[in-house]
C-alpha cells in the first residue's frame, strides 16, 4: 500500500503516493500528457517496491488532486513539469532518483537528463520519441488513430461521470494498437481516476494545450549520461517503432 500526500512544489500542490521503504532506491514514475498517477496501478507500483524499490508516482498539474487550472487556460509551460518532477525529489529529500517516462514523460524524463543529470540515476524510456527537431523521415499515427484525430468523437458532458468514463474508455481503446484490451478493468481504472480527479475537463485538454519541452540548443541527446533502456511496441499506433532509432535511441 502507497503513502500519498500533498506537497508544495514550486508554489503549488501536487499529489504524489510513494511505495515500499525509503531507504530503498528511488524510482521516479512519469506519465503521459493528461494522465494522473493512477495509470502507474497500486499492483504495478507495489510489485517494484517488493523489489527493492521506493516507488513514488504523482499527479501532474492539471490531473488527479494536484493543482488544477481553467479548461483550456493553463497558465504553465512544460519547463515547470521538468521542475516540478525535480522539486518531487528535492521534497522527498532524495538525491538521484531511477526515472521511467512514458510517452510525454518520456520526453520530460530525457530533459530531466539533459538539465540535471546528477538527479537522474537510470532513464527507462516507454513509448516515446527523442526530444528535439523533428525527423521528416519519421512516420506518424497508424490510419486508424489518425481517422480518431480528424475526426474525433463529441465532447461528454464534463460533470457526468458515466459519459466521461465512456468517453475515456473510447479514446484509450484507439491507443491500444494489436493488444486485446480488457474493457472491465480498463472501465474501472478509469471511472476511479475521474471520480478523484478534481477538474477532469482540464485532465484532458490542457497539456495539450502546452508548448513543446525542447531541449537547449547546447545540448545533445548524446549528453545523456545516465544509463539508459528504451521500450516501445512494434505496432504502437501512435508513435511507430522507428521512433525508438531517432536521434540514437
Amino acid at each position: 500500500m502507497g503513502i500519498e500526500r500533498m506537497l508544495t512544489v514550486s508554489g503549488v500542490d501536487l499529489c504524489a503516493e510513494s511505495f515500499g521503504d525509503h531507504h530503498h532506491p528511488a524510482l521516479l514514475l512519469i506519465g503521459g500528457a493528461g494522465c494522473s498517477m493512477d495509470y502507474w496501478e497500486a499492483d504495478f507500483c507495489d510489485e517494484l517496491a517488493a523489489a527493492g524499490r521506493h516507488v513514488i508516482r504523482y499527479d501532474f498539474r492539471d490531473t488527479g488532486r494536484s493543482v488544477n487550472y481553467p479548461p483550456g487556460a493553463p497558465t504553465y509551460t512544460s519547463r515547470d513539469l521538468i521542475d516540478d518532477a525535480i522539486g518531487l525529489l528535492d521534497a522527498l529529500d532524495i538525491d538521484a532518483g531511477h526515472v521511467v517516462g512514458i510517452s510525454m514523460g518520456g520526453a520530460l524524463a530525457q530533459l530531466l537528463s539533459l538539465t540535471h543529470p546528477s538527479r537522474v540515476a537510470t532513464l527507462t524510456l516507454l513509448s516515446t520519441t527523442a526530444i528535439g527537431p523533428v525527423d521528416a523521415d519519421l512516420p506518424g499515427p497508424n490510419k486508424a488513430l489518425s481517422r480518431h484525430f480528424a475526426d474525433p468523437p463529441p465532447e461528454p458532458d464534463w460533470g457526468d461521470t458515466a459519459a466521461v468514463t465512456d468517453y475515456l474508455v473510447d479514446d484509450l481503446r484507439a491507443y491500444a494498437g494489436q493488444l486485446a484490451a480488457n474493457t472491465a478493468a480498463v472501465r474501472e481504472l478509469v471511472q476511479g481516476m475521474v471520480v478523484r480527479t478534481k477538474n477532469i475537463e482540464s485532465s484532458v485538454k490542457n497539456h495539450s494545450m502546452l508548448p513543446d519541452a525542447e531541449a537547449p540548443s547546447d545540448l545533445r541527446m548524446s549528453a545523456i549520461s545516465a544509463p539508459t533502456l528504451v521500450m516501445h511496441g512494434t505496432a504502437d499506433p501512435l508513435l511507430p517503432i522507428e521512433h525508438t532509432e531517432s536521434h540514437g535511441l
